[in-house]
């Protein structure tokens, strides 16, 4: 019979002890190894001085940006039509230079005065207009339509196009000038004031919010709508056929449901876009006003849309809170 000392049995059980506890830690380790990302964030007892692993940081640092959209505009407004909510502004009630973003007010009190659109309106020599911004592929002496002189004066930003729908209005300019103004009004844009119906002028000017209020009112006019989004456009004069593009690119992109939109451009006023688009099936108003650099305004717009589909797919509808 073999015989053990208390010493030896001793011995045996704390290296049997010590084999547990080893196989415990081996189990502990390959639990982490394979542990979700938050699962393997180091906590100690103080909750201040939790570390989150590099990859899982990230993430957490990623999320945090989506609180803001980083657009480059001066002055921006995001608003969700569809929620009656403002999901993003920047110094949206300062009244600012707005460019030819006026032609969508020109374009609105020409078609509620109720002029034929038929009527054939001949550019003038009261027309031409100087300086920066005032280019026009319209000549003096080219006879157009209204219905097209609205059409060029909305997609290709014509400023000819838009003085002679303003010259050519009941009353004439002071007449046009005027009545911009009273519907501004009547559309509640408290900052807005309009002195001309092209936007070459720097006292066109009003805050992003009440631009806002501008492009709703004008989408619900279908042929604002359709002039404004139409990317191509042919007109003749003469004997001929001058073709014009859209100012606004992303209306060539198909990516893009946009119902209706403008651009605008004066040093004053900087790079300028407003719009109505339908993004994750949300009905928004972008306005982004005093873009610096050509391409800035189109870059912000695609910005916005990326910051929506994002918070959208991170954390639900209910996380597109406003900003201010």
């Amino acid at each position: 019979m073999v015989c053990y000392s208390h010493q030896g049995e001793v011995s045996r059980k704390a290296l049997q002890s010590m084999n547990r506890g080893h196989a415990s830690m081996m189990l502990a380790a390959t639990y982490l190894l394979f542990a979700s990302p938050v699962s393997q964030a180091v906590v100690s007892s103080d909750p201040a001085a939790t570390v989150l692993p590099h990859h899982a940081a990230r993430s957490h640092h990623l999320l945090a940006q989506l609180d803001e959209p980083g657009l480059k505009s001066t002055a921006a407004l995001v608003l969700d039509a569809t929620h009656d909510s403002v999901l993003y502004s920047r110094r949206a009630d300062v009244a600012l230079p707005i460019a030819s973003i006026t032609k969508l007010m020109t374009a609105l009190v020409v078609l509620e005065a109720g002029e034929p659109l038929d009527e054939m309106i001949e550019i003038s020599s009261e027309d031409r207009s100087n300086g920066k911004g005032a280019h026009s592929r319209l000549a003096v002496g080219n006879t157009l339509s209204r219905g097209d002189l609205i059409h060029l004066a909305l997609m290709a930003s014509e400023n000819r196009a838009a003085h002679a729908l303003g010259r050519t209005f009941p009353g004439g300019l002071p007449a046009v000038v005027l009545a911009m103004n009273v519907k501004a009004a009547a559309l509640g844009m408290t900052s807005a004031r309009f002195v001309d119906p092209t936007g070459l002028s720097s006292d066109n000017v009003a805050s992003s919010e009440d631009l806002s209020k501008l492009v709703v009112a004008a989408s619900k006019d279908p042929r604002i709508r359709e002039y404004s989004t139409d990317g191509r456009y042919a007109v003749q004069v003469g004997r001929r056929t001058l073709g014009f593009r859209n100012t606004n690119s992303l209306v060539l992109n198909p990516a893009w449901n946009i119902v209706v939109q403008k651009t605008g451009y004066i040093a004053e006023a900087g790079r300028c876009l407003v719009m109505q688009a339908v993004i994750e099936d949300r009905t928004v108003v972008i306005v982004l006003l005093n873009s610096f650099g050509k391409y800035t305004r189109v870059a912000d717009a695609r910005r916005i849309r990326k910051w929506m589909e994002a918070k959208l797919l991170e954390h639900g509808a209910s996380t597109l809170a406003t900003k201010t």
